[in-house]
């Protein structure tokens, strides 16, 4: 049966949550692969907005499954707390939520950690974290001795070994690092996440032998992806990026699944650009455009509430996602925000200091510093398109974009955005 693969191909926030919903009527099952509770899913259904961070957006269909797989960092107490958020909204877990014993747990010292890398003088520019102990946790994955997985929770004697030394190492190094330090208590710490580990137990299992089992079975999986394929920390704008593969590249090593079983690939974009913390951002509009399409476009992050950035539509970075993704198709989000704009700029290209023009996107961040953006305009409309419900309905200046932006792009447009409803998505002829 054909499985599907939805990934953001900007810097984030491009409204994968509603596609993900969307598709969940033609799949059984759905799986996050990567990345925190840093991620911010937010879907309008029947007139009720659920915000998600951790949980993958399928809870919200009854009889859809779905995954935290084993590339997610968990930090507890904030799955436990949307779980109990999203149950007061009428959620259902029991029998279709699964929790990996392999994913990796946040706890207290890494939320330290970030705040001591966030604070540090040596970060000339704020990497932009939402300080939830993301990235020191991932740290502590790939370093092997101070990592603790969800399965670790349920052998108590052997976590409180490990927790104590732990600890131990952790308290000395912030204790040296940060004047306003309270040293951690291993003791505390360890009966407050065994705690924990009781409310999840019903949750938890080999996700990676569940889903194998699945697709066994002819069920269909949904893969959503967190954060956008321009923060995958190889393949993005280094070093201002996730701490964990949010391209398509993470799907197999995030969930135990090869991508020779996935046959759709999504890739969400935006109908103009915006990215949160720092960064170059060649279409980045600093100014009254760059302000209203904040205001209109409701930019400012589902987890942080921090007002993001905004700028054109960059064709040279979406074009470079797209490929290292493997998207087929692409889903146009948000493309209403941009109504009442006279005309448009498409960034086509880039040019260097000299003058060079540059139709690839640059690897090294001092390279992308320096481009400039090489613009097309295009007409604007005035019309209200969020009552659209077809692609013939739309403005010809509306459809004129989006297949320059296809066009741009070299990947087709099969879905448009002109609302936050599930019923304000228009599929393109």
């Amino acid at each position: 049966m054909p499985s599907t693969c939805v990934v953001g191909l900007q810097w984030g926030d491009e409204a994968k949550g509603k596609i993900v919903d969307l598709l969940c009527d033609r799949h059984d099952v759905v799986v996050r692969y990567q990345g925190g509770a840093n991620a911010g899913h937010t879907v309008v259904a029947d007139g009720t907005t659920y915000k998600l961070s951790l949980i993958p957006t399928g809870i919200l269909r009854p009889g859809i499954s779905c995954v935290i797989g084993n590339g997610v960092v968990v930090h507890p107490p904030a799955l436990l707390k949307e779980m109990e958020t999203l149950a007061g909204q009428g959620v259902d877990f029991k029998g279709r939520f699964f929790i990996s014993d392999r994913a990796h747990v946040i706890l207290p010292h890494h939320l330290a950690e970030e705040r001591l890398t966030e604070e540090s003088s040596s970060v000339a520019d704020h990497l932009g974290t939402t300080r939830r102990g993301i990235g020191p946790c991932y740290r502590d994955k790939v370093g092997r001795v101070h990592g603790v997985r969800v399965g670790d929770l349920f052998h108590p004697e052997q976590f409180r070994a490990h927790l104590d030394r732990i600890v131990a190492y952790k308290n000395r190094l912030l204790a040296a690092m940060l004047d306003d330090f309270t040293p951690f208590d291993a003791k505390t710490v360890a009966d407050e996440y065994l705690g924990f580990a009781d409310r999840l137990r019903p949750f938890v299992r080999d996700t990676t032998a569940w889903l194998h089992g699945a697709i066994g079975e002819g069920k269909r999986l949904l893969f959503e992806g967190a954060q956008g394929s321009l923060l995958d920390i190889d393949h993005g704008s280094f070093p201002y990026v996730t701490s964990s593969n949010s391209s398509a590249a993470g799907i197999a090593a995030g969930s135990g699944v090869p991508t020779r079983h996935i046959d759709r690939w999504i890739g969400i974009i935006k109908a103009y650009t915006t990215r949160v913390g720092g960064g170059p951002f060649p279409t980045e509009q600093d100014n009254a455009i760059g302000e209203r399409i904040r205001r209109v476009g409701r930019e400012y992050g589902t987890v942080t509430g921090r007002p993001r950035r905004c700028g054109w539509f960059d064709s040279v970075a979406v074009r470079y996602s797209a490929r290292i993704s493997g998207a087929t198709e692409i889903a146009v989000m948000l493309l209403d925000v941009l109504s009442g704009l006279e005309s448009l700029q498409v960034a086509v290209a880039y040019e260097d200091e000299q003058g060079n023009r540059i139709e690839d996107f640059p690897g090294h961040l001092a390279d992308l510093e320096r481009c400039r953006p090489v613009y097309e305009t295009l007409p604007g409309w005035n019309e209200d398109v969020t009552s659209c419900r077809s692609w013939s309905e739309l403005p010809e200046a509306a459809r004129n974009y989006v297949r320059f932006l296809s066009k741009q792009v070299g990947v087709p447009v099969k879905i448009v955005s002109v609302g936050p409803d599930r019923t304000a998505t228009l599929m393109v002829d």
